[in-house]
């Protein structure tokens, strides 16, 4: 597994750079306060300037996680496969200004790689993950008989319980 480390974003990004490695859930602590499980997850930084001289990092992540459905509470696999451009600024007045659909990140002398791939994965999760089509185990814990109802069946004599 290799160390993602850390970039200095617009060097990378004019340098047009590029850093391949994966991730384990252990380098994606947030993913696993989530209760998210990976093996790990591979991922491709490249660096960039768009023809307007702006510079960009493009991060590219594929792998699989492993997630918790919500209306079963099995192990969902969900399929991680996208890829995102961010454009580099340095003021956070640009990013709170800007009135276009670009994603945005402020420029650092030192960027954490494995946060921002962690930070694009997130923003990639569903936000109620859950299975096409599951067996509930809440809806068959709920057909059980109550106590009360066998409480019930006991007062009115019943033999069957």
């Amino acid at each position: 597994m290799s160390q993602a480390g850390v970039i200095d974003g617009l060097q990378f990004a004019r340098g047009e750079l590029e850093q391949r490695g994966s991730l384990g859930i252990q380098d994606m602590p947030r993913l696993a306060q989530m209760n998210c499980r990976a093996d790990r997850l591979e991922y491709v930084l490249k660096g960039g300037v768009s023809g307007d001289g702006k510079p960009f990092l493009r991060i590219s992540v594929s792998g699989e996680l492993r997630l918790t459905c919500q209306r079963c509470l099995g192990l969902l696999a969900f399929p991680m496969a996208f890829e995102v451009e961010l454009q580099l600024t340095e003021s956070l007045r640009e990013i709170e200004t800007a009135e276009d659909d670009l994603d945005r990140v402020l420029a650092a002398k030192a960027m954490d790689v494995a946060r921002l791939v962690e930070d694009e994965v997130i923003l990639a999760l569903p936000m109620a993950p859950r299975h096409e089509r599951c067996v509930s185990t809440g809806a068959a814990a709920m057909k059980k008989e109550s106590p009360f109802g066998a409480l019930a069946a006991l007062k009115r004599g019943d033999k069957g319980h």
